[in-house]
């Protein structure tokens, strides 16, 4: 009967050694994967983040760009305009033509120095 006793009495004091030791490896595995997932997932979103914003500063680029040539050409046109419409020969004509004058004579002409 001693020896059930002693075998008893092992068992007890070996199941309550196991549980007096909690099991350091097993929260370390459990908190350190999510940890990994979490920080992959979002180093790959930042990845992808950055990706789509180069593309759309790219397109913004190019529609500047665009513009750009759209408002240099405008200019280019307006100043051949500005170019005709104070020609001698234009000012002349519309002179006599739609406001009915003439050439001075030589009394009208004042000289300014």
């Amino acid at each position: 009967m001693t020896r059930i006793i002693e075998k008893n009495a092992r068992r007890t004091s070996g199941s309550e050694q196991s549980r007096k030791r909690p099991n350091r490896q097993g929260p370390k595995h459990v908190l350190l994967l999510p940890l990994l997932i979490l920080l992959f997932v979002g180093a790959s979103l930042f990845y992808v983040w950055s990706r789509i914003q180069v593309i759309q500063l790219g397109y913004e680029i190019s529609s500047s760009l665009k513009e750009e040539k759209a408002w240099t050409e405008a200019n280019k046109r307006l100043r051949l305009e500005i170019a005709t419409l104070k020609s001698y020969a234009r000012i002349e004509r519309v002179a006599a033509e739609e406001l009915k004058m003439g050439q001075p004579k030589s009394d009208q002409v004042v000289v300014i120095r």
